[in-house]
């Protein structure tokens, strides 16, 4: 098989490190930071083991998928590396690896490098970023999105500088439900998901709670999203929802349980981010509206409807890799549009 990485040395995928300063840290350890993931037995995971099975089995086959996962802290090291054992890979045709699979770095919040994993992995990895030069930097590293992760440990050069990292302006998290697109598919490497672009924007933390063709509003589901501390709430589960009738059934159930329990928090409701919709699409789009309308009508004023078409605004037709699941050209319309309405509640 022709290997284009001996004609073109921009597309070798350097996974060996070879270093002999280097010093591995526990990522869970102090003094770094876990946001979007918490550790429970033996591997990162997004909502609790026996929550996920409660819900469903095809939650629970996802909810350790390590979307919207971060690990932040501050150094002054020239390079900083991972060593990164997984128990589940997420392989697709139309998904990138380095978004499914790879971790992304960034310094000071601009982006620096992915950690790009071999083409051949099968449960881990190493890589390494190196700078230009030695400076202080707030580091944030991305997690997959459709992977499991077991163990993460960084590489930095011993003797370096080691701090927390600078904690978030707005420290309550964004709580984001919903779909495969929420999870982050197929963005190409996790920081182009659209929650991690307005979490840059907006200096925020947030919690990723997209499941791939398994949001469905269950019970159980909307039992543990209205007891979760968060500044606001974003659902979007109109892909998933197996039916027209079930979404009726179920989208503006969700939305009263969740304004029962906190009355005044920012409620952000979308239909599917797609710009032509089909007869049966206009109707879910229409039963998802009524849910804001009904909370409009009856004087709330922490409620937030952006149509699929404002979403894809950027892009119209073309911010797909399947006329489903957004490229990073989609999610950075579907984060524009967000950001409009996240700016004003913020503020």
């Amino acid at each position: 098989m022709f290997d284009i990485s001996k004609t073109d040395k921009n597309f070798a995928v350097k996974t060996a490190i070879d270093k002999n300063d280097i010093r591995f840290y526990k990522a869970d350890d102090a003094p770094f930071k876990i946001y979007g993931i918490f550790r429970e037995n033996g591997k990162y995971r997004r909502i609790p083991e026996n929550v996920a099975r409660k819900i469903s089995e095809r939650v629970h086959n996802l909810h350790a998928n390590t979307a919207g996962g971060r690990v932040r802290f501050e150094t002054d090291s020239p390079y900083v590396a991972i060593n990164v054992l997984m128990d589940r890979l997420g392989k697709m045709p139309h998904f990138a690896l380095t978004g499914s699979a790879g971790f992304d770095l960034y310094a000071d919040n601009l982006f620096v490098r992915t950690f790009v994993p071999p083409f051949d992995i099968k449960d881990s990895y190493e890589s390494i970023i190196e700078f230009e030069s030695t400076a202080r930097r707030q580091i944030t590293i991305n997690f997959p999105l459709y992977s499991d992760v077991k163990e993460l440990y960084i590489g930095l050069k011993d003797g370096c500088m080691l701090k927390e990292p600078k904690p978030y302006k707005n420290k309550k998290p964004i709580v984001y439900y919903g779909s495969s697109i929420t999870q982050g598919a197929c963005a190409s490497r996790p920081g182009m998901s659209y929650q991690e672009i307005v979490s840059r924007a907006f200096d925020c933390d947030y919690i990723n709670l997209g499941f791939a063709g398994s949001a469905m509003a269950e019970d159980s589901m909307i039992e543990y999203i209205k007891n979760l501390d968060m500044s606001v709430f974003v659902y979007d589960y109109d892909h998933n929802a197996p039916s027209s009738e079930h979404l009726e059934k179920t989208h503006e159930k969700m939305f009263k349980a969740i304004r029962r329990q906190k009355p005044l928090l920012p409620v952000i409701i979308m239909p599917r981010p797609k710009y032509f919709l089909t007869e049966g699409e206009k109707i879910r789009r229409d039963i998802i509206q009524k849910t804001y309308n009904n909370a409009v009508l009856s004087g709330d004023k922490n409620v937030y409807f952006i149509d699929g078409v404002a979403l894809t605004g950027l892009c119209r037709d073309s911010g797909t890799v399947d006329n489903s699941h957004p490229t990073d050209f989609g999610f950075a319309s579907m984060a524009k549009a967000l950001s409009e309405v996240i700016a004003d509640i913020l503020q």
